[in-house]
């Protein structure tokens, strides 16, 4: 069949096609560009190659501006695909595909937030599970999801910590009861990061080193932080 027969473009197809094989080269700039390109041309045929990048993809930017190439593309064709892929092994391909998941924002992958991918064993998955967990919840689940991450509670360092304190805040009062039954943990580091949690949740101004030394306070003292006000 003749190209002027069909309703493809041959010159933005070969444009395409050029823009995938940017993907690859060794300069982070021309592969930035590259998958701004393909974003912009948002060809389906893309998707696959756009997803297989995002796992190998070292520079933070360029795997952004493949996120933002996916977003551009129909959700029923991109979230199926990444919601295959957050079984990899690979953990980035884990991580990026619940980032690329939380900006599309479709509720229909909401069934593929496991508890596993929020217990994950790499911290960068598992924070790349909260936030994505937070914007998918179906309404009336949150009290059910502030549960599962109320067990990530006292893990990892500060900026895994206050990932979780953001999205359990984001959840609102549901989180209380079980911020409420945190503070009486045996572990100390659970008893700080629950009552650093609720001071951010009733004070959402407050800075969470803040918050976290003065929970740090309150355990050493031995009381609980979560009184009735």
């Amino acid at each position: 069949m003749r190209a002027e027969e069909t309703n493809e473009d041959p010159n933005e197809e070969t444009n395409t096609v050029r823009a995938l094989q940017g993907l690859e080269s060794s300069s982070s700039s021309v592969r930035l560009r590259a998958a701004l390109a393909v974003g912009a041309a948002a060809d389906a045929r893309s998707v696959d190659m756009l997803i297989e990048r995002c796992a190998v993809e070292p520079d933070f930017h360029v795997r952004d501006m493949l996120t933002w190439a996916l977003t551009r593309h129909s959700s029923s064709v991109t979230v199926p695909k990444l919601v295959e892929v957050l079984g990899s092994e690979c953990a980035q391909a884990r991580g990026q595909a619940l980032h690329t998941l939380s900006k599309i924002g479709d509720r229909r992958a909401w069934p593929a937030i496991t508890r596993a991918l929020l217990a994950d064993a790499d911290d960068e998955v598992a924070r790349c599970a909260w936030r994505t967990a937070v914007v998918l919840v179906p309404e009336g689940e949150e009290a059910g999801l502030a549960g599962v991450l109320a067990t990530q509670l006292g893990r990892g360092g500060r900026e895994v910590q206050l990932s979780l304190s953001r999205a359990l805040v984001a959840l609102g009062e549901v989180v209380v009861p079980v911020l409420r039954a945190a503070v009486t943990d045996p572990a100390p580091r659970v008893r700080r990061h629950a009552i650093a949690t609720e001071r951010l949740l009733r004070d959402p101004d407050a800075g969470f080193g803040f918050a976290i030394e003065e929970a740090k306070r309150i355990v050493a003292l031995g009381t609980t932080g979560s009184r009735e006000e």
